[in-house]
């Protein structure tokens, strides 16, 4: 995974994987992918998806040439409130972009270390 500070301050985790190297052929296996970690786990909360791609283009928006489908998968990890700022971390969102020959996977570092490392797993995870 390579991390990037997007927009000088937010730091994104971001796996680019050709479609000949991965088990899944589409934007929609890949959040299929991710829901069945999600549910499996055993804190983790499913909460959405979300069709970035759809919303984007029914507001006439920019995209990324040869974007073909981008969507989030929106879940949370929380199973305690320490302090109100937490929130703010809260929930998870990892975005699945498709293009004709690649899936690309984001989402920010997440504040738990071991989280992190696990959503990072199952980016790596997605890999034959």
């Amino acid at each position: 995974m390579k991390k990037t500070i997007f927009m000088e301050k937010y730091p994104v985790y971001s796996l680019e994987l050709s479609k000949n190297e991965i088990k899944v052929s589409s934007a929609n296996e890949a959040i299929e992918y991710f829901k069945e970690k999600i549910l499996k786990h055993p804190i983790a909360e499913f909460i959405a998806v979300f069709d970035h791609y759809s919303h984007t283009k029914k507001l006439g928006g920019e995209m990324v040439d040869g974007l073909v489908d981008a969507k989030n998968i929106i879940f949370c990890f929380g199973q305690a409130i320490p302090n109100t700022k937490i929130l703010a971390a809260r929930p998870r969102s990892i975005g699945i972009c498709e293009f004709n020959d690649r899936i690309v996977i984001d989402f920010m570092e997440a504040p738990k270390e071991e989280l992190h490392a696990l959503m990072e797993g199952w980016a790596k995870g997605l890999k034959k």
